[in-house]
C-alpha cells in the first residue's frame, strides 16, 4: 500500500468518524428504526465512496450531500409501504433539520435534551421511559402508573411540552 493510498484512506476514515453521527441522527428523524438508520448510514457512506473522484469542499457542503444521499436511500426503502403524502417533503426535511441539527449535527440539541430529562422525576419520567426506552404501548403505561389510557397521553404530550420548552430555553441561552 503506497503513501497516497495510506493517506485517501486516512482521510475517509477521518470523514466517516466526523460525519457518521450526523447522518445516523438524520435518518433517524426522517422516521427510521434504529437498526434501519445503521443499514442506510453504511449504504451512504458506501455510495459516498463509491464515487470518484472524492473531493471535499466544506464540511458542510460534503454534509448537505450526506443527508441528500442518506433521504434518497430512505425514501427509496418507504416509497412502497408509505404513501407518498406522509413523508416530510424537501425543503420542509432541511428547514427543520436545520433547526435541530445547527452546526455540530444536532449535538447541542441532544445534550440540552439530556439535561433536561434529568430535571423530570416522578409520572413523567417514569412515562417517559416506559414509552420510549422500554417501548410499552399507551395501555402498558396506563397499568403501570395506575391511570386512563387518556390520562396517560395527556401526561406524555405534557411531558413532551416540558422538554420542548426546556430544550428551547437551554438551546437559546
Amino acid at each position: 500500500m503506497g503513501p497516497c493510498t495510506l493517506e485517501k484512506n486516512i482521510e475517509i476514515a477521518n470523514l466517516i468518524r466526523e460525519h457518521q453521527a450526523g447522518v445516523w441522527r438524520y435518518l433517524r428523524f426522517l422516521g427510521c428504526s434504529p437498526d434501519q438508520a445503521d443499514d442506510l448510514s453504511q449504504a451512504t457512506f458506501l455510495a459516498f465512496l463509491q464515487r470518484e473522484p472524492f473531493e471535499q469542499f466544506s464540511r458542510a457542503a460534503t454534509a448537505a450531500y450526506l443527508r441528500r444521499t442518506a433521504k434518497n436511500f430512505f425514501l427509496k426503502s418507504v416509497r412502497k409501504t408509505v404513501p407518498e403524502r406522509d413523508w416530510i417533503q424537501g425543503e420542509e426535511a432541511e428547514e427543520i433539520w436545520g433547526d435541530f441539527a445547527r452546526d455540530d449535527e444536532g449535538r447541542s440539541s441532544l445534550q440540552a435534551l439530556v439535561q433536561c430529562l434529568e430535571l423530570l422525576d416522578g409520572r413523567l419520567r417514569k412515562a417517559l421511559d416506559l414509552r420510549y426506552r422500554e417501548f410499552r404501548s399507551r395501555k402498558e403505561l396506563a397499568s403501570a402508573l395506575e391511570m386512563s389510557q387518556d390520562g396517560v397521553k395527556s401526561l406524555l404530550q405534557r411531558a413532551k411540552e416540558i422538554l420542548k420548552v426546556c430544550v428551547e430555553k437551554r438551546l437559546r441561552a
